[in-house]
């Protein structure tokens, strides 16, 4: 797809998919059948992160991020067959060769954005929507970008059926960003580039933070933490190593 001729189609929340596609509809409640398995999944996050040591000088998750993690019912977001895996700490397929993250790794990115309730966030990679709605529990507006149109149909009508008014779902090449919504208080790549994407420098919102693995599917990823200064200059550090599936599109 050319620089020139990118086309997004806006997925409306509440298309007619959801005819089609059938989800169940409650968001987590305190009493449902999966909170202790979220509450252990929790567990296992802060272990894992007193395990690996500070990442960005902290040694532990924030307890909004792992608050938000206890809430959002990921059951409802991976295939049927795997719902007896959907709180184990480890990456599921989702179709398309697609995955949804590893539960500590989505939990690290999103603390790594230092999230304010009044922030407006993109993310690129929405895959089943899970990620975006661990971020729709934490800020004012997310938007989120996912090139396969299935996946982006299916996260859009999940996400419209499970009450996140505030997350936007678009499909098309997450590479050029959504500049009719910038500049964007954080920024968060959910699979990995080969380098940094130029639009999205553009779109961070200066003082802003952007997370995002970088390197190639045969090589060493490392997690990105990208950070434009108040007055412009950008910093970028290395983290940690990770493993992805590659940022695709036509860039």
């Amino acid at each position: 797809m050319g620089r020139a001729s990118v086309s997004f189609r806006l997925i409306a929340a509440f298309v007619t998919l959801t005819a089609t596609i059938a989800f169940a509809v409650p968001k987590a409640g305190a009493n449902d059948a999966f909170a202790d398995a979220r509450a252990s999944m929790v567990d296992k996050i802060e272990d894992i992160a007193g395990a690996v040591g500070p990442v960005d000088g902290r040694d532990r998750i924030d307890g909004e991020v792992l608050a938000a993690m206890r809430r959002v019912p990921r059951h409802l977001f991976v295939p049927d067959e795997l719902t007896g895996l959907a709180y184990a700490d480890r990456p599921l397929p989702i179709g398309y060769s697609q995955t949804i993250s590893q539960p500590y790794i989505v939990a690290l990115m999103t603390d790594l954005l230092d999230l304010e309730s009044g922030d407006v966030v993109l993310e690129l990679g929405t895959g089943s929507g899970y990620q975006a709605a661990v971020l729709g529990e934490l800020v004012s507006r997310a938007f989120t970008i996912e090139i396969v149109p299935g996946l982006a149909e299916q996260a859009a009508a999940r996400l419209a059926q499970l009450g996140y008014e505030n997350i936007a779902v678009r499909e098309g090449d997450g590479y050029y960003g959504w500049p009719e919504h910038a500049p964007f208080d954080a920024i968060i790549v959910t699979a990995a580039a080969s380098h940094v994407p130029p639009p999205l420098v553009q779109q961070l919102k200066p003082g802003g933070r952007m997370i995002i693995p970088v390197g190639t599917r045969f090589s060493v990823q490392h997690l990105l933490l990208v950070e434009k200064e108040a007055d412009g200059p950008v910093r970028t550090r290395q983290l940690l190593p990770v493993r992805f599936v590659p940022l695709t599109g036509g860039h």
